[in-house]
């Protein structure tokens, strides 16, 4: 079983989907940008746990990371949401993405976790090098893929 979201107001927005994985789940990000596939993994992170469309965006945080290459880039900015979701108790569903090299600038925006309305499913523990994939397709669109330990 998969699961596939996209924003419909803008094709420019990114996509994303959930690929089975054993035990674990894997999150994949598309998009017509390398920043677009990377907040497509991030939108694909919370639907593991939640709805995104239940996550109103009000809070922002800032995230930064750097890494020798894209996929352990992608790696480290997915566990630095994992660790921003843990730790403030909230769920993110905006994703803004600047990559300079191997170095990403973002912003997620999200609000605290209320159990009841957004029903959380898993508790990712952290996004791993398992099926890691960040490459440009043959029709142009970026893809950035991991599995998460759920």
């Amino acid at each position: 079983m998969s699961y596939a979201g996209t924003n419909v107001e803008s094709p420019l927005q990114p996509n994303w989907e959930h690929f089975p994985h054993e035990a674990d789940m894997g999150v994949r990000g598309i998009g017509p940008t390398k920043e677009a596939a990377f907040a497509g993994a991030a939108l694909a992170l919370t639907a593991v746990i939640t709805d995104p469309a239940e996550v109103i965006p009000t809070q922002p945080v800032t995230v930064s990371c750097d890494a020798p290459d894209d996929e352990l880039l992608l790696v480290d900015r997915l566990n630095a949401l994992v660790y921003e979701m843990a730790t403030r108790k909230v769920l993110f569903s905006r994703f803004e993405v600047h990559l300079n090299a191997h170095a990403l600038q973002a912003t997620a925006w999200g609000e605290p976790v209320e159990v009841a309305r957004h029903r959380p499913a898993v508790e990712v523990k952290g996004a791993t090098y398992t099926d890691l994939l960040v490459k440009q397709d043959q029709k142009g669109s970026w893809i950035a893929q991991c599995v998460v330990d759920v």
